[in-house]
């Protein structure tokens, strides 16, 4: 699956629907954006169980700001609706990949416990 549009109106349909998504929140203007998004997009196809999504921030500044975004690029990655992964900053292919496979990896149960544990 190629990369996917994501705007305020479709970001939670999008995130809703479980399993991985990982989120590139980027602007036109940004070099490290654009020296990244080659590799975001080679992913995306190597990976097409997983929703790869790009927010552009200028464009989408209510998501950006709801979600604090304070430099770009940015890389979130969602599990099961809950966020698992948000760090600023380019990935080299390897890194990305390594991201990808820890994702895939996530034990959610123990995840969902520790957030349950947390809130009582």
């Amino acid at each position: 699956m190629a990369t996917i549009n994501i705007t305020g109106s479709t970001f939670n349909e999008t995130v809703d629907k479980g399993g991985i998504v990982i989120l590139d929140f980027w602007a036109e203007w940004c070099g490290p954006c654009k020296m990244f998004g080659p590799t975001f997009e080679a992913a995306a196809l190597k990976h097409p169980d997983i929703v790869f999504g790009k927010i552009n921030t200028e464009e989408e500044q209510e998501l950006a700001a709801h979600f604090q975004i304070r430099s770009i690029p940015t890389l979130m990655a969602l599990k099961d609706g809950i966020i698992v992964f948000n760090q600023s900053g380019a990935m080299m292919p390897a890194q990305f990949e390594e991201l990808i496979k820890a994702l895939r990896d996530l034990d959610m149960e123990k995840i969902k416990a520790d957030i349950a544990a947390q809130d009582e």
